[in-house]
């Protein structure tokens, strides 16, 4: 088995799937709050 040495992985492909997940939850937050919004002015 191959030594481990910490620190030394790269992250690359890691770092920029968290990065578009971050986004998408964002967005995807800012969109429901938006309906929301729109849905409690609007209802009838």
């Amino acid at each position: 088995m191959a030594d481990h040495k910490h620190g030394e992985m790269d992250i690359k492909d890691q770092t920029a799937t968290f990065d578009g997940f971050v986004k998408f939850t964002t967005w995807t937050v800012i969109v429901i709050l938006a309906i929301l919004v729109f849905l409690a002015v609007f209802a009838t």
